[in-house]
């Protein structure tokens, strides 16, 4: 919760907290903070993002996780994108400018798989705008009346890719900024490359025979 105090609330018309059932007392520390916390009424990744598009009441929706991994400062760069007319910004690392936490080292298995969706997702289904590059990355902002157009799925975990796919399909406009990611601090991530890799492609299989 190091990043908490840090968020540029001037730079938004309101900050609140989805939360899945933690009960280490981070609802209680955001609560001290100021920071509404709604309860997402299902589990997982995507109802997250979907709770989170409901209950906002402003028209775009900014998602960042306070992991200390990436800047804070960086929140201010989604304003400017979405007054050009992009539905969908991505903060990403996967572009010139910005430093993935693999860099350092010759060894870049996440970063390589990364690369390797957003090809594939750009070949199969990108008919026209911008090319996105991060397409697993969490912390990116979207226009609400976009969200409901995607029919974002309810469940699982592909809601990073998903959003990117359905962009395409729906020639939604997109943007990416430069992001600096660094190593975690403390605990380890919940989504190892391997096995969410086999869900992501399960997921792609699934938009390649959806229909709408």
């Amino acid at each position: 919760m190091l990043d908490v105090p840090k968020l540029p609330q001037d730079a938004f018309d309101e900050i609140y907290a989805v939360d899945g059932g933690s009960t280490d007392g981070t609802v209680e520390y955001l609560q001290s903070q100021g920071i509404a916390v709604h309860r997402q009424p299902k589990r997982g990744l995507n109802a997250a993002y979907v709770h989170a598009n409901d209950v906002s009441n402003c028209d775009a929706v900014v998602v960042f996780f306070p992991k200390t991994t990436t800047p804070t400062e960086d929140l201010r760069k989604f304003r400017p994108l979405f007054e050009q007319g992009n539905e969908l910004i991505i903060a990403s690392r996967q572009i010139a400018g910005a430093i993935n936490e693999e860099d350092a080292g010759l060894w870049r298995p996440r970063k390589w798989a990364v690369r390797g969706l957003a090809l594939l997702a750009a070949v199969v289904w990108r008919r026209e705008g911008y090319w996105v590059r991060d397409v697993l990355h969490g912390f990116k902002g979207w226009k609400r009346s976009a969200f409901p157009r995607m029919k974002i799925l309810d469940y699982g975990l592909s809601i990073d890719i998903e959003m990117v796919v359905r962009a395409y399909k729906l020639r939604i406009k997109r943007a990416e900024f430069p992001t600096t990611e660094t190593a975690r601090n403390y605990g380890e991530t919940h989504f190892k490359i391997w096995p969410t890799g086999k869900r992501l492609l399960v997921y792609l299989w699934y938009e390649v025979r959806r229909n709408d």
